[in-house]
């Protein structure tokens, strides 16, 4: 005879099952795979959260680099894995929501293919140019440029970097024509810029930060919203005249879709745990940054917004990949 308690024990048993099911995990330490080749800023970035995100799973976080195709082989390999919580991504917005406009046959979507888990960082780009170049801030640079339509040139981390973007953005926003020239990286943008034979570049903050302090390339403006408590000085864009110029490279941690949501909730907490602590903040900050922190809500309508509005500045550019 089935009593009421029987009954009601019954109905109990599946939400048990869900929260000893939640307990368990991780069961094995999680690979969080970075797209990039070892020793970059998003390996520091993923090395740093990850020790705090293993000592609040139980298990360790191994860093795995999964290095190819400006990130978008790390972050399919990613999106194709079982939907345990056992293998994230650290990717960034170049694979995320610039290259997938520019990329022909994407193996993914990052709107429908990935589980948000947090944004972590988002690191804005100074704005430099060759040593005796002339202009002493961004004003007087856009007013070389137009006087020179075409003559000038911006170098980048690679066709359809976030440097790229940056580049393309700064054209389209302060209406001037400046020759794209694309390197293998932001080093080598770096080191063409110091020996001026380009002209002009926007890179990511520890790319230029050291130089910027020793004097050797000034910083004309950051891209951010706000200024950076580490340069104080250095106008925003949008201040030093150019509105609606604002670019950030951005880092966030992701699953494949279909993650349970009780283990995303719990991702979350060690992400958050990890981002709390000040060890990593203070590794972060260096690295020029905003340490975010959001939420998988907030942080899947980041994605869907930027994607959006990454995709008009591809169009209204008319950027390709060549």
């Amino acid at each position: 005879m089935i009593t009421r308690r029987t009954a009601l024990s019954a109905l109990a048993l599946p939400a048990l099952a869900g929260r000893a099911h939640a307990q368990t995990f991780p069961d094995q330490p999680v690979r969080l795979v970075v797209p990039f080749a070892a020793g970059g800023p998003a390996d520091l970035i993923a090395r740093t959260i990850g020790r705090v995100m293993g000592e609040k799973l139980g298990k360790p976080v191994v860093v795995e680099a999964r290095a190819g195709a400006s990130g978008l082989i790390g972050i399919d390999f990613v999106a194709k894995s079982r939907p345990d919580g056992q293998t994230l991504v650290l990717a960034s917005s170049g694979g995320m929501v610039i290259l997938p406009h520019l990329q022909p046959n994407m193996p993914y979507d990052p709107r429908t293919d990935l589980s948000p888990v947090t944004q972590v960082l988002a690191v804005p780009q100074i704005v430099s140019i060759a040593p005796g170049l002339g202009p002493k801030n961004l004003a007087e640079l856009v007013a070389m440029c137009k006087a020179r339509p075409g003559e000038l040139t911006y170098g980048s981390a690679g066709i359809g970097s976030s440097l790229h973007l940056a580049g393309e953005l700064f054209k389209l926003r302060a209406g001037i024509d400046i020759v794209h020239v694309p390197f293998r990286g932001a080093a080598p943008a770096v080191t063409e810029l110091l020996a001026g034979r380009i002209q002009i570049l926007a890179a990511d903050v520890p790319a230029l930060l050291s130089h910027v302090r020793a004097g050797s390339l000034p910083a004309l403006a950051i891209t951010s919203e706000e200024r950076l408590d580490i340069l104080p000085d250095v106008p925003t864009a949008v201040e030093a005249g150019v509105p609606g110029f604002v670019s950030e490279t951005w880092y966030g941690v992701l699953g494949p879709a279909g993650i349970p949501a009780d283990r995303i909730a719990i991702l979350r907490e060690a992400t958050h745990a990890a981002l709390q602590d000040e060890q990593t903040r203070s590794v972060l900050r260096a690295q020029g940054g905003r340490i975010v922190d959001s939420s998988p809500e907030q942080f899947a309508s980041f994605i869907r917004t930027t994607y959006d509005s990454w995709g008009d500045v591809v169009r209204a550019t008319g950027m390709r990949l060549e």
